[in-house]
């Protein structure tokens, strides 16, 4: 997957996390602005901050790239229908693994469930055959493409992996001891993982491949011999002992040339094109009126 594409991808996950705040925020103002308007979020000694003031620098700040956000996502999907542009589920999956293989560590940084990713590379998908329906790309240029960059095709065996901390086996064995009781594994790594930077994500390490010289080998090969969902007995390592937790595996895969020529397609005429992979070329054709900040435009 294109770095560009990444980055778009993490980008619109971030205003949606954005759009979250804000309804949860204005709904309840939706149903009893009155109230609303003079309940206090904060006090600084005598002065009061209003929830009004809050949700108004919340729209100020944020308000017009999560409105753009909902129209671009709106404009795909109704350009995508007019122009009968479909996406499988088959290229959401690998364009899915390929994102999670290629960026280690997203479960820990994106922290979104699987839905969510789904449907943000579907759109962004939808978008890019949209702005690419019309270009044409030999195949010689496509196939030329996959021999030189066989390694973006390429998704290595990857282990999403969550893990607790701790000096001694000793301790290790507590911590099994009280996973077997049911005690969350989540919970135990923010108790007790001598981790302090993943002890706040509940242990999780995100998406660890095998070809991941940064993690301990220890680790992977604890990590081939779990099942999902499963835990691991004491792994000792350099700093002491880990207990590893599974929380997903990916096949490792090289895509052939023919599961992929779309995706090159799409990627080559995308550079061809130069312009910016964005749904606003729609926003005419689909007459989007915008209001935001009480003036109007198309």
């Amino acid at each position: 997957m294109p770095k560009q594409k990444l980055r778009a991808i993490i980008a619109g996950l971030a205003l949606l996390n954005l759009l979250t705040i804000v309804i949860f925020v204005i709904k309840p103002l939706i149903i009893s602005k009155s109230v609303i308007g003079e309940e206090t979020v904060a006090k600084i000694g005598s002065t009061d901050i209003s929830r009004e003031a809050w949700i108004n620098e919340l729209e100020k700040r944020y308000g017009e790239d999560v409105l753009e956000e909902m129209v671009d996502k709106e404009v795909v999907k109704q350009a995508a229908e007019k122009y009968k542009v479909k996406t499988s589920d088959e290229e959401v999956d690998r364009e899915l693994k390929m994102m999670k293989t290629m960026y280690g560590t997203a479960g820990q940084t994106l922290n979104k469930s699987t839905d969510q990713l789904r449907q943000e590379i579907q759109s962004s998908l939808l978008l890019e055959k949209l702005l690419t329906k019309d270009v044409s790309v030999s195949e010689t240029a496509m196939q030329k493409y996959y021999d030189d960059n066989k390694d973006i095709y390429r998704i290595p065996t990857t282990y999403h992996i969550s893990h607790i901390t701790s000096s001694t086996k000793k301790q290790a064995d507590q911590i099994i001891n009280e996973l077997e009781k049911g005690v969350s594994f989540a919970v135990l790594a923010m108790e007790k993982s001598l981790d302090e930077f993943t002890a706040n994500q509940g242990g999780d390490l995100g998406y660890i491949s095998q070809d991941n010289e940064q993690v301990s080998k220890e680790y992977i090969t604890a990590a081939e011999k779990l099942k999902v969902n499963k835990w691991s007995g004491p792994v000792e390592t350099d700093e002491g002992w880990a207990v590893l937790y599974l929380h997903e595996k990916i096949e490792g895969n090289q895509y052939t040339y023919d599961e992929v020529k779309d995706q090159i397609h799409r990627q080559i005429a995308l550079e061809q094109i130069q312009s910016p992979v964005s749904g606003k070329i729609f926003w005419d054709e689909l007459d989007v009126e915008w209001f935001y900040g009480l003036k109007e435009q198309k």
